[in-house]
């Protein structure tokens, strides 16, 4: 069983997305909130398997709900989504540990596939919304540089870092030295030919290795 929470504004959205849930035997739903303090309030008493996030709330933001409950470790995995094509919003919605990012117009086949992903430890972002941001950000040098294969280890490094785990925690999870994880991360960055940790998530994702 998917236990799952819906944090949005809009009631009719809140009630549309239940229905659709409730029609899978797989899914129960963990509760609902309407603006982001509301949610990071009761998603912290709840038992919650993935948090369908609005990005865009009055007061208190979808963002804000992502960097109030990371702060705190008690971020379910979640699936942020919008009806805007927002790239820093995607961004910042990495950055603060979204596990995807999904815009509403997709099909209700493709959200659960997206739920069950989410639930069983991957990411799931929209191809054209990657393609977009990596064009957005990558310089043509970096987008020439031939690709390099991550090493196994490098590849559990990456996927970490694209649930927005710091090197510090990346090395408790992994049971190895903050400065082995700095190594990686350096080398996963030359490998890719990108600058920072974001680039590297985002090309792992157009590759595929997430």
């Amino acid at each position: 069983m998917i236990r799952v929470f819906i944090a949005d504004d809009q009631l009719l959205v809140r009630q549309g997305i239940r229905t659709l849930l409730e029609l899978d035997a797989e899914i129960a739903i963990a509760g609902e909130a309407e603006d982001g303090l509301e949610t990071i309030a009761r998603v912290r008493e709840a038992e919650v398997d993935v948090l369908l996030l609005d990005i865009r709330m009055p007061g208190c933001s979808g963002l804000d709900v992502l960097r109030g409950l990371s702060s705190t470790g008690t971020l379910p995995p979640t699936l942020v989504l919008t009806t805007f094509d927002d790239s820093p919003a995607v961004l910042d919605a990495i950055r603060a540990g979204a596990r995807g990012f999904l815009l509403k117009d997709i099909s209700y086949q493709q959200l659960m596939t997206a739920i069950r992903a989410i639930a069983s430890g991957q990411t799931v972002f929209q191809p054209a919304i990657t393609q977009r941001l990596l064009r957005a950000l990558t310089p043509i040098a970096e987008t020439e540089r031939p690709a390099e294969e991550l090493t196994a280890r490098e590849l559990e490094v990456v996927r970490l870092m694209a649930g927005g785990y710091s090197n510090k925690e990346i090395a408790h999870a992994l049971g190895t030295a903050e400065g082995t994880i700095k190594n990686h991360v350096s080398s996963i960055l030359a490998k890719f030919g990108v600058r920072d940790r974001t680039r590297a998530v985002l090309r792992a994702l157009e590759r595929r290795l997430l």
